[in-house]
């Protein structure tokens, strides 16, 4: 897959190729997204023309806001690179990141669609049913159908439902933020994961005879609430069982400026100091407590262990 970076207004060779091309943010690469590029594809291979995507970076939110909420971090279900990965996975043949400042925003959606989507050779484009552009949002599907008319063609997707719910983003966010990881994981189309570097901790976890790791993500993920989760480790291409706990430490009284990861991976006594591991979050299984003392936290996550290796074990 090409991977083309643009920045409005253009000067440089846009590479522009006829093409069936999926617009939008795309944050969680989701079912009601997978529609959207399965059809992209579908297009292309019909018209035989190029499949193409195209997103935005950074996140509008962070160019649009007020001045507190620039300097807010928007989490990500899927943050760039990963975006990437998915796009690639699915078969398109290009991927056009647009770069979204101030100047794109100001944007009428008559120009957008005559500067961005005519100057690229948009043959076919499909968005979603909810898919605006332009300054303020002012341009939607029916103004892309009539001012695109003579030289572009427009397909709409209709809301995706899975199990009664709307596909959304907002939702996926809402679920993980509630820990009901079983229901993302079925809005998603797999389970929810997210990245990181093992990194140094306190090294509580080995002198209590469960060691475990800590984990920074790379980039600014959406974290599920504080509590205690049964997931699926990636270690060098290898996936183990673990439990993973999202939280404050409160039997220690550490005090974080903000929740720590840290998983146990089962049956596994390798160092990965300064590694990249891949987190699966699979289920939830209880909010994190406070103990009165050592001896009942190890008993509790000896629990964990169990309960998490059934899960597992039971979960495809």
């Amino acid at each position: 897959m090409d991977i083309i970076r643009l920045t409005y207004p253009f000067t440089d060779d846009l590479q522009s190729v006829r093409q069936a091309m999926a617009i939008g943010f795309f944050d969680g690469v989701h079912l009601g997204h997978q529609e959207v590029i399965r059809k992209a594809i579908a297009v292309a291979n019909c018209e035989q023309i190029t499949s193409s995507i195209m997103t935005f970076d950074p996140h509008p939110r962070e160019v649009l806001g007020n001045a507190k909420q620039q300097h807010k971090n928007i989490q990500y279900i899927t943050p760039l690179s990963e975006k990437l990965e998915r796009f690639a996975a699915s078969g398109l043949e290009r991927t056009y990141i647009l770069t979204f400042n101030k100047t794109l925003s100001e944007l009428t959606p008559e120009q957008f669609i005559h500067e961005v989507l005519f100057a690229l050779q948009v043959d076919t484009v499909i968005v979603g049913f909810n898919f605006t552009f332009g300054h303020l949002g002012r341009g939607n599907v029916d103004m892309l159908r009539d001012i695109g008319a003579d030289r572009m063609k427009v397909n709409v997707i209709r809301p995706f439902h899975k199990d009664n719910y709307k596909v959304s983003s907002t939702v996926i966010r809402e679920k993980l933020h509630a820990g009901e990881l079983s229901k993302a994981t079925q809005l998603l189309g797999r389970p929810y994961s997210m990245t990181g570097q093992v990194v140094q901790g306190f090294g509580r976890g080995r002198t209590i005879g469960i060691p475990t790791a800590n984990v920074e993500p790379r980039a600014n993920y959406v974290i599920p609430c504080n509590g205690v989760y049964a997931v699926r480790v990636l270690v060098g291409g290898v996936l183990h069982h673990g439990v993973m706990n999202v939280g404050l430490k409160p039997t220690f009284d550490d005090h974080p400026a903000k929740p720590t990861l840290e998983v146990h991976i089962l049956n596994f006594n390798k160092s990965i100091y300064g590694e990249c591991i891949e987190i699966q979050w699979i289920e939830y299984m209880r909010a994190e407590q406070k103990f009165t003392s050592v001896n009942l936290l190890v008993e509790q996550i000896q629990s964990d262990l169990i309960t998490a290796e059934k899960i597992l074990l039971s979960t495809p």
